[in-house]
């Protein structure tokens, strides 16, 4: 969101009042910032940016495929995909800070990790005994598709992603973390077919999911975005795809036509450790 600038904008600063009126401890936005046929210039990134930094708590980026894989697309500018992802990267990741109004200190894999020193996106920060992760997982596939270069991108990125899955993980388990958040924009769910496919861009990332999931046994909350409506389940499997995985929940955000939220209470010492609240305003309702 906003899919519709600028008329959306109204609703969006709207919501983001509200959010700033809550008071959280930081916000997470996943991915999407712009609808996929609309232009992916330097000037609305710049616009995205000002919007993050009205949030009065730490704003937490995930990078969206409509904001640089889809840009291909003439209705999208017909931009150089891998340009337009070197143009996210230097607006939004210039620093080892969140966004937002009193941003929050990150550890990024590119800190840690000179093997990926170019994936400045991914990160993690600890909050009440939870690990909070960031991960750079995008819609159209993960950028599996296209053409070679798209390809190479998606490899690396994708060894990175692994890499920093499995950091996570053990990080958790070596800090007796009560739990460990990933945030990331791609539904990886609208399909079975993506956790076997051999030409799905999700496939490795489901497999390291469950696999780490399993073993670890404390709650997992996969956050992402994408197919735009509200769902809250448990679809990730044990790899060999015959148990669902009960220590893991899924939350799919709102997006597009719905301008809205979701309020996240996470308690390490209450039995059930996440709360859901949707923040929809009233205001915010489109007429039929």
């Amino acid at each position: 969101m906003p899919y519709n600038p600028p008329e959306d904008f109204v609703r969006y600063e709207r919501l983001i009042q509200e959010i700033n009126r809550l008071n959280p401890k930081f916000s997470i936005f996943i991915g999407d910032t712009k609808s996929g046929s609309t232009p992916c210039s330097d000037e609305y990134n710049v616009t995205v940016k000002e919007h993050f930094n009205q949030f009065k708590a730490p704003l937490i980026y995930s990078i969206g495929d409509n904001e640089w894989t889809d840009c291909h697309r003439p209705l999208a500018g017909s931009y150089d995909p891998l340009e337009r992802l070197q143009n996210i990267r230097q607006t939004f990741f210039s620093t080892k800070i969140s966004l937002g109004k009193t941003p929050l200190p990150l550890t990024r894999q590119a800190d840690i990790d000179p093997q990926y020193s170019q994936f400045i996106e991914n990160s993690f920060w600890v909050v009440n005994n939870y690990l909070f992760v960031n991960l750079h997982i995008p819609g159209s596939n993960n950028n599996f598709e296209r053409d070679d270069s798209a390809i190479q991108e998606y490899n690396e990125r994708n060894r990175a992603n692994l890499s920093w899955i499995e950091r996570a993980f053990t990080l958790a388990s070596n800090k007796s973390y009560a739990g460990i958040i990933f945030a990331y924009q791609a539904d990886m769910f609208y399909s079975p077919s993506q956790a076997t496919d051999a030409a799905s861009g999700y496939r490795d990332t489901l497999k390291a999911f469950s696999s780490h999931a399993q073993e670890f046994r404390k709650p997992v909350l996969l956050i992402h975005g994408d197919s735009h409506r509200l769902i809250i389940d448990q679809p990730l499997r044990t790899v060999d795809q015959k148990h669902i995985l009960e220590n893991v929940i899924r939350l799919q955000m709102m997006g597009a036509d719905q301008i809205q939220a979701v309020e996240i209470q996470v308690n390490p010492n209450a039995e059930h450790a996440f709360g859901f609240t949707p923040i929809i305003l009233k205001q915010n309702r489109k007429a039929p």
